[in-house]
């Protein structure tokens, strides 16, 4: 049994891994057959070299610790913003979240890009700009999702608890918080997501060091495997980013459900 699970399993992986195979295939076959050119779009093995050089140096490293505390800095004031705000709002002051939602709504939907030169006029294009930057991008998911969420919750759960003499805080620790978990997870994962990718585009920009810096530096002298060395090593990252909220969010799920039970 465990032997046939075993080759489920397998098959299955190898199903979904089927079409990335064969883009990297395709790809590493392309310039031998004159598709394109390897000077401006070197093959997957050229790039992966490039990625182990970089990590023997030590290089790329240096430049993802730099990205990553930004990511992590921007992202956590963020969550310490939008997370109790969002709580408040959708709980407990519903007329003050109809009066401020139209601006929220307004403010949540302004590009972050053209916002730019707003925040570098405001905190120069030092390490501050960058980390006000993706706390930007970050709060909006966080705000609505957490928001929705509490909206959400079915009143009779609400009314159920009341009715058992439950606290405000005890209402919102084993009736709301559990209820609304999912959709505060998904503007976590999002949020996580949105920050990674907004920060290289901030790199761009009067940075030193970083990902996005390594990947407008290596564009500036023409070093074309160093660059997409670095695209991908942000692509990995974000994978990677995702895949630790998703189970972060699936640890959260079963203690909902464990409670619910």
């Amino acid at each position: 049994m465990e032997s046939k699970e075993f080759i489920k399993k397998l098959k299955a992986y190898a199903l979904k891994s089927s079409a990335i195979v064969a883009f990297i295939l395709l790809w590493e076959a392309a310039p031998h057959l004159g598709l394109i050119d390897p000077i401006f779009i070197p093959p997957p093995s050229i790039i992966a070299a490039k990625i182990y050089q970089l990590l023997l140096s030590g290089e790329l490293l240096v430049h993802t610790v730099a990205s990553l505390e930004r990511v992590f800095l921007g992202f956590i004031i963020a969550l310490a913003v939008a997370l109790p705000l969002g709580f408040l709002i959708g709980g407990w002051f519903k007329t003050f979240e109809t009066a401020v939602d139209p601006l929220l709504q307004i403010l949540g939907q302004a590009n972050p890009f053209t916002l730019f030169p707003v925040f570098m006029a405001l905190l120069g294009i030092g390490e501050l700009s960058k980390i006000g930057i993706i706390y930007w991008v970050c709060q909006w998911p966080v705000l609505f999702n957490t928001v929705s969420g509490i909206k959400s919750v079915d009143p009779v759960y609400i009314k159920v608890g009341r009715s058992m003499g439950l606290t405000k805080f005890n209402l919102f620790k084993k009736v709301l918080l559990p209820a609304a978990l999912p959709a505060v997870f998904t503007g976590i994962r999002m949020s996580a997501v949105f920050a990674f990718f907004m920060l290289i585009g901030a790199e761009m920009i009067g940075a030193h060091s970083g990902l996005g810096f390594l990947i407008i530096q290596s564009e500036a002298v023409f070093n074309m495997p160093k660059m997409y060395a670095a695209i991908v090593s942000v692509a990995l990252l974000g994978i990677a980013i995702n895949y630790v909220m998703l189970k972060l969010e699936r640890r959260a799920m079963s203690w909902k459900e464990d409670v619910a039970v």
